[in-house]
């Protein structure tokens, strides 16, 4: 998890960007212990802060 945090707080624009309602999204996904993971954010230019608000393994969820 750390790793894949690392990975989009240099590179924000890493994650895949949603369409429709999510557009305001971006979703970087990664592997951890055999288990795909969405890591969902907003990018914001002004601001460098990642706020996990939940984690968990990927699901049908954040527009996949």
């Amino acid at each position: 998890m750390d790793v894949a945090v690392d990975e989009e707080a240099q590179n924000p624009e890493i994650g895949e960007r949603k369409k429709g309602d999510l557009a305001t999204l971006r979703v970087f996904k990664f592997h951890s212990a055999g288990q795909l993971y969405l890591l969902g954010y907003p990018l914001d230019k002004g601001v460098r802060l990642v706020y996990l608000e939940a984690v968990g393994p990927m699901k049908t969820s954040i527009g996949t």
